[in-house]
Formats: C-alpha cells, structure tokens, sequence
C-alpha cells in the first residue's frame, strides 16, 4: 500500500489533486459534488480522481451512486504515517 499511495500521491501528474482530495475527506466524509464545491474545481475532474482512488483501494464508498459517501479505507487508515509523509512531501514541493 506504501507504494502506491507514494505514486498516486506524489509521483503522478494528478497527485497533487488526489491529495486536496484525500485531504478533505479525511477530515469530513463527503459525495462527489460537496467535494468540488468544496474544492471548487469541476464536478467531472473530482469524479475522475475518486475513480482513481477507489480503484486503488485508498477510498470507499457508501450509500447510492448519485449521493454516495467518500471516505479513506480502513487499510490507507493503517498507513496513515505514510499519507501525512506525503502531505508533508507535496506540500513541500508547493513552496
């Protein structure tokens, strides 16, 4: 898991993305469209990198396709340590 969070994270054109993604939904779960309110960028770019996440097991899911909730799994839970490296790398490169 360390693996691919540092490359979904931090070595992927969309990384930094994923990560004011996860940022946010680690601190309020939230559906697709809270989340690009939230972050103000379009709803079709946010669904995108769910996608990307959900299909790497760092997010899950829960309720219905249109309302569905996002929400760290259990197992990026566990490697939590590792995430906070990476937002501290990322945040790092911003400045």
């Amino acid at each position: 898991m360390e693996g691919v969070l540092w490359y979904l994270l931090a070595s992927s054109r969309g990384g930094p993305t994923r990560v004011r993604v996860l940022r946010r939904l680690d601190e309020q779960p939230s559906n697709a469209n809270q989340l690009a309110e939230q972050l103000d960028m379009d709803y079709t770019t946010i669904r995108h990198h769910l996608d990307v996440l959900m299909e790497n097991n760092v997010v899950d899911k829960a309720g219905d396709e249109y309302a569905a909730v996002y929400m760290p799994t259990d197992q990026v839970r566990a490697n939590w340590e590792t995430v906070e490296e990476i937002f501290d790398t990322v945040d790092g490169e911003d400045s």
